[in-house]
């Protein structure tokens, strides 16, 4: 079944120059695995399009059940330089928490503890 990060995970995201950074922090320990499988470097590039020119990087923090993201090349220039709405990056938790992920009906069940 395919359901949104947002059922699944809260995030933050702020930048440095023109890197927005996207911490992926799942609800419980084990929604963490599903995370780590679905939510791919690839896969992130592929939801924000063409909005991120550059490389998406992605760092595993299993002792907070989290994934860090950078996506460079994401932000205009940076908040000194762009013209964009968001040069800060702010909204990119908001934009990656819409992404949709495939999960197993077993994998759904984890969703009511």
């Amino acid at each position: 079944m395919k359901i949104q990060l947002v059922k699944l995970a809260h995030a933050r995201s702020g930048d440095k120059g023109d890197t927005a950074n996207v911490g992926l922090i799942a609800f419980t320990d084990g929604i963490y695995p599903i995370l780590v499988r679905e939510v791919t470097a690839e896969a992130v590039k592929k939801h924000f399009g063409a909005m991120v020119k550059g490389d998406v990087e992605r760092f595993e923090l299993p002792n907070l059940g989290a994934l860090n993201f950078l996506l460079h090349e994401s932000l205009g220039g940076g908040g000194t330089l762009s013209l964009m709405t968001d040069a800060q990056g702010k909204t990119f938790s908001t934009a990656l928490l819409r992404m949709f992920i495939d999960i197993s009906d077993d994998e759904s069940k984890l969703l009511a503890q």
